[in-house]
């Protein structure tokens, strides 16, 4: 069986089938099983870069600006720790406002704590149990929005 067979298992095994529910229960039911197998806090970082940072990533932003900018707001090359998970808030740092989870997040370097969608999220520790579950709930997210 291969590594993909094995992740739609265990998200079968947590939401069902995708024609059972629709896309914001099957988000619920995600939610409230990783409230309880979710170990908190744990530490987290960015898949890729946060909305805001693509200018500077990938297009002509300003090196020093962005450097700047990064001071005040989450940078996905930071480093979290992330606190709780919640549903039915947004915070302008989501990507998919109103349909993901909220990642309450504190930044490790300095202790700005953001609110961030959960799906841009992976575990720092690779490989582990929250890395996994991090990264079924992002890759079953994406794929089914």
């Amino acid at each position: 069986m291969s590594q993909r067979d094995d992740q739609d298992q265990r998200i079968a095994a947590i939401i069902g089938h995708n024609d059972q529910l629709g896309f914001d229960q099957a988000v619920t039911r995600f939610f409230e099983y990783l409230k309880t197998e979710l170990p908190f806090p744990c530490d987290v970082t960015g898949i890729e870069d946060f909305r805001w940072e693509e200018i500077y990533v990938l297009g002509p932003g300003d090196p020093e600006e962005y450097e700047e900018l990064k001071k005040s707001q989450p940078s996905y090359r930071d480093h979290y720790e992330l606190l709780r998970i919640e549903r039915g808030v947004t915070s302008k740092w989501m990507l998919f406002r109103g349909e993901d989870i909220a990642a309450h997040v504190r930044r490790k370097s300095d202790g700005n704590t953001f609110c961030l969608g959960l799906s841009e999220l992976q575990a720092v520790e690779r490989g582990s149990r929250h890395d996994q579950l991090l990264d079924d709930y992002a890759v079953w997210f994406v794929n089914n929005r």
